[in-house]
């Protein structure tokens, strides 16, 4: 998860916000808005939004606080942490080294909801001092503050500690099973495999719920539950990749070689039309003149809404190579996997001496790993020349 917007560096460590984060912040002021009307109708237009948007920042600044809790425990512990990004579904830290052991993962992990408890409690400890009365509605806009962000902080870190990855609890989970058993790739199995059942749980919930007449209810915990199973996969996946033995392998061996160029001023109306529509290809190299320029998969295309393809052109759209992150062919597809996984994206430009290569996905690694699970064999990978992805 890149962010898209830099609000600058502390400790090392960049922070910065997906543009996702706008969407969340613009409905979680709209409903603050509501709930203090309901609260006391004497409150004016202004005390009533004014309190909505002070309460929605200092919200998002406990999230920072939270992934803040994680990253500079893991510095502290002697992991890299590259940055933190703030995005719809909260926060993320780019942590770039694994756990040396059980003992690091579990204080690296715990850190983040013991930072939320603490602002959680404090914020009502200060309500109650102002004259909240418990189970009663606070009867000042800063007590209605305090208090929503006292509760909202402790059902962060509640949930954060479900046991499953890649929640907090998840991580503590494993920490607590690599003490056990001493072997770091299991306890992640273990906790990741209970991660994809916990996010299937989700989604069904999520699903019942929205045909039981919920609507947007619903559907939000269906697609938490998405990304909690994409997650957890990904975790599992990783996890998987030291008992395969594929360190040995280079991303010459396994990435795509068949590239499929656009052009950077071909509109995406015109590039829906001709290629997304018409081909399985998911990413795309785009090219200025001849020179490799960009990136462009589907998901860019689904950020700009529908009306506006017709006078967006990729290069507005793409991802620009200053800011992709590419491996070489000599690089490992163990390596190259942690870097798909630790910046959350399924495909990896190739580049050697300034020249595109091809693309490595991190959906064919998956398949390399299932190949080896079961026949062992890695002749159809290594034969291959251009590598389809499904859509």
């Amino acid at each position: 998860m890149r962010s898209n917007i830099k609000l600058g560096r502390f400790s090392g460590i960049e922070v910065g916000l997906h543009y996702s984060w706008f969407l969340i912040a613009a409905l979680m002021v709209l409903s603050l808005g509501q709930r203090f009307r309901q609260i006391n109708q004497s409150w004016s237009t202004s005390e009533i939004w004014i309190a909505a948007l002070l309460t929605a920042a200092l919200f998002f600044v406990s999230l920072l606080l939270h992934e803040l809790a994680h990253s500079l425990v893991a510095q502290k512990r002697g992991l890299k942490v590259a940055a933190i990004t703030l995005f719809a579904l909260g926060g993320v830290s780019q942590i770039q080294d694994d756990a040396p052991d059980a003992k690091t993962e579990f204080w690296v992990a715990i850190a983040g909801p013991i930072a939320s408890l603490m602002i959680g409690f404090g914020c009502l400890g200060i309500a109650l001092g102002l004259g909240w009365q418990r189970s009663t509605e606070p009867q000042t806009p800063v007590t209605a503050i305090l208090v929503w962000l006292g509760y909202i902080n402790i059902a962060l870190a509640a949930f954060n500690m479900i046991p499953a990855l890649p929640l907090d609890g998840g991580r503590v989970l494993r920490s607590i099973v690599w003490a056990a058993t001493k072997n770091a790739g299991r306890s992640t199995r273990v906790a990741a495999g209970l991660g994809q059942v916990i996010a299937l749980l989700f989604i069904l919930d999520g699903i019942w719920k929205l045909f039981s007449g919920d609507g947007f209810g619903g559907l939000w915990i269906a697609f938490l539950g998405w990304f909690l199973l994409d997650a957890a996969k990904a975790s599992y996946t990783r996890a998987k990749v030291p008992a395969t033995g594929i360190r040995r392998m280079r991303v010459s061996e396994l990435m795509s070689r068949g590239c499929v160029a656009v052009d950077l001023g071909m509109t995406l109306q015109e590039f829906v039309d001709v290629y997304l529509l018409r081909t399985s290809q998911r990413c795309f190299a785009v090219k200025d003149q001849g020179r490799f320029v960009g990136l462009i998969t589907r998901q860019e295309v689904a950020t700009i809404p529908p009306e506006l393809w017709q006078k967006t052109t990729i290069g507005a759209a793409m991802h620009p190579f200053e800011e992709l992150q590419v491996v070489s062919p000599n690089t490992s597809v163990r390596d190259a996997l942690k870097v798909l996984l630790h910046n959350n994206v399924n495909q990896l430009p190739v580049i050697a001496n300034g020249v595109l290569k091809g693309f490595i996905f991190r959906s064919r690694i998956a398949q390399l790993l299932q190949a080896r699970e079961g026949t062992g064999s890695l002749a159809a990978f290594r034969d291959e020349n251009v590598v389809r992805e499904n859509a």
